[in-house]
């Protein structure tokens, strides 16, 4: 996925939801991870599927 899409599913999907879906995963985040850095841990079909919300 490129940048210029993901950045325009990111911004549809509230930083909660993506932080909720990266802790089901148990994926581990370091400090102050951003919406960027949630939505790169996911597969791609979990963020369109977020961002239809």
């Amino acid at each position: 996925m490129k940048d210029e899409e993901l950045k325009a599913l990111v911004k549809k999907i509230s930083s909660a939801a993506l932080k909720s879906e990266v802790k089901k995963r148990g994926i581990k985040m370091g400090s102050c991870p951003t919406k960027m850095d949630f939505a790169k841990k996911l597969p791609e079909d979990v963020l369109k599927d977020l961002a239809e919300k």
